[in-house]
């Protein structure tokens, strides 16, 4: 998104949520709206085949620490 469709998305949003932006905060909203733009572009362009499904369980770790083996 360039900066005249990231402007128009956000005042578009949020005048649907009912959500006042503070002229404050507005360079600092269109500046993250736009980062968060460009990261949905690039996961948007990723190819995804089958196998890139999501797992159907998560197991958290703790970082550092060897999994026993079963």
């Amino acid at each position: 998104m360039n900066a005249a469709q990231v402007e128009a998305y956000v005042d578009a949003a949020s005048s649907a949520l009912d959500l006042p932006i503070a002229a404050a905060h507005r360079p600092g909203v269109l500046r993250y709206f736009a980062l968060a733009a460009d990261m949905a572009a690039l996961v948007d362009a990723t190819e995804l085949v089958p196998h890139d499904e999501a797992a159907v369980h998560f197991t958290p770790i703790v970082p550092g620490v060897a999994k026993a083996s079963a």
